[in-house]
Formats: structure tokens, C-alpha cells, sequence
């Protein structure tokens, strides 16, 4: 037993020489902040460099599923439209389209920097505030809008938690904060740069706490010099709530300005309760 016992522990500091072995050395007198700031301009590149900062729409076709508690809500096809905006410091400088089924006729959401609607053969239906609250914070505090939108914001920092093991992928760690204090830990993985996990902490009025979301990304796949997740989880408080499997994806398409705005003759139903 002892001798199976002295075995295990020499296989278990080979793979653990092995994984350092495979790490690059990083330089001893790096501050934190320092650090912080080459992950994040190594992530940069990774996702495209300048192809990926002179982004201007995406189009993401794929599977969409909610969830409540855990279990299954709903799955549909879903249409994403991303068109990106002239940055402004705090502000929601993205334009996004949703449009549900296969022939995009089951409904939508339509997310502008005016407002946001929940679009049906009905009408348009005003979000509440606290419903665009959410997708705007939820938006702003994702590191591929910060990576594109928000790097030269003012006040905006970059705070290296230093490195660690995720899921067995050696991996950097980065807090980001902004002026107002708000602060995402993104995980990028240590070889390829890509960011592979982020979190954040949201107030919860209803209970006077926080809760804790984490988004996972996974399947890279590389379009015009441009690298994005093809696979989306979001967690809140370690339960799924939402998850996107994206089968086609295109770039730059110039996508109009009509696609983001509600049809004249649309009707604007009352704001939900």
C-alpha cells in the first residue's frame, strides 16, 4: 500500500512539473497593476488585435435556452444583430436585434440606448427599467464590450489576482474596474489569451444583497482575423439561467439602421407591471 501511495505521489508531481513546464515565465517585477494590463492587451490580440477594435456588427444564428431554477424555461432559434456605436464613458453604446425562429416571425427584442422592447405580432412592448437595467448592466460589464468599448474609458483600471488552475486550464486572472467602482473578475487562459470565464456582483433590491453572476465561454472559432465563443453559459448564484450555442456567425455586414428601429406602423402596447 505504501509503495501504490509513493507511486501516486510521483505521478502527481510529474503532471505538476509538466503543467508548469508549459507555462510561460512572466517577469518578477511586474506590479499587479502592470500585470493586469499585459493580460488584458494579450487578450486583445488574441481575440483579433485591430481587426477586432474596428468591429463594427455582428450577426450570431444559433440556439438560445432559459433557464428558471435550474431547469429548462424555454429554448428557441434566435437571430442576434450587433451593431457597435461610437464609445461614450458609461454609456450603452451598442444597438442589438433579437429575433426568434427560423424565419425570425416568433418574436424578439429590439436594445437601444433610448430603450428596449419585447417586439410580438402585437406590438412593442416597453421593458421596465429594471428589466433594461439589467441587460444594460449585464452588456457593459461583459469583457468582449469592455475589450472593444471601454478600454479608453476614463478611470477605468486593471488589478492582476495573479494565476491560478480552472477546470484544469492554467489561467490569469483580472480584476477590471471602472470609475463608478464596479468591478468584473475575468479568467483568461494562460496559453491562448482567450477569456474562458467572468464574474460580477449584482444588487438584488428584493432580498438587499447581492447576487453573483459568472458567464463561461467555450469554442472559439476564428472569422476574418476576429476569434469569438460560438458556446455562452450564464450562471447567477451557481444556477444556469441562460446558455447560447451559436451555429453560424458573421461579421461586418452593415446592417442598416432600420433593423433597429421599430416599424412606423407598430403599435407601442402599455409598459408591463
Amino acid at each position: 500500500m505504501k509503495s501504490r501511495n509513493r507511486a501516486g505521489l510521483r505521478s502527481l508531481r510529474a503532471a505538476t512539473l509538466l503543467i508548469c513546464a508549459a507555462l510561460p515565465a512572466w517577469p518578477q517585477q511586474e506590479s499587479r497593476q502592470d500585470r493586469g494590463k499585459r493580460v488584458i492587451d494579450e487578450a486583445l490580440q488574441a481575440v483579433g488585435g485591430d481587426r477586432f477594435l474596428a468591429l463594427q456588427d455582428r450577426t450570431e444564428f444559433g440556439r438560445m435556452y432559459s433557464f428558471d431554477s435550474g431547469k429548462l424555461g424555454g429554448a428557441l432559434w434566435a437571430t442576434v444583430y450587433t451593431q457597435y456605436l461610437t464609445p461614450e464613458a458609461g454609456k450603452f453604446s451598442v444597438r442589438i436585434r433579437q429575433l426568434f425562429g427560423k424565419n425570425q416571425d416568433e418574436g424578439g427584442f429590439l436594445i437601444t440606448p433610448d430603450g428596449a422592447w419585447d417586439t410580438s405580432f402585437r406590438g412593442a412592448r416597453p421593458l421596465t427599467g429594471a428589466e433594461f437595467a439589467t441587460y444594460r448592466d449585464t452588456t457593459l460589464r461583459g469583457i468582449f464590450y469592455i475589450l472593444h468599448q471601454r478600454l479608453k474609458e476614463p478611470g477605468i483600471s486593471f488589478y492582476s489576482q495573479g494565476g491560478d488552475i480552472f477546470e484544469h486550464v492554467p489561467v490569469e486572472i483580472v480584476d477590471i474596474a471602472d470609475s463608478a467602482g464596479v468591478t468584473v473578475t475575468v479568467y483568461f487562459d494562460r496559453l491562448t489569451h482567450l477569456p474562458l470565464r467572468q464574474t460580477f456582483r449584482r444588487r438584488n433590491t428584493q432580498f438587499n444583497d447581492f447576487d453573483v453572476e459568472a458567464t463561461s465561454f467555450a469554442k472559439y472559432r476564428e472569422i476574418k482575423g476576429v476569434k469569438l465563443p460560438l458556446e455562452t453559459r450564464r450562471d447567477r448564484n451557481d444556477q444556469k439561467i441562460f446558455e447560447l450555442f451559436v451555429e453560424s456567425e458573421e461579421i461586418d455586414k452593415g446592417l442598416r439602421d432600420e433593423l433597429f428601429t421599430l416599424p412606423a406602423n407598430l403599435k407601442i402596447l402599455p409598459k408591463a407591471k
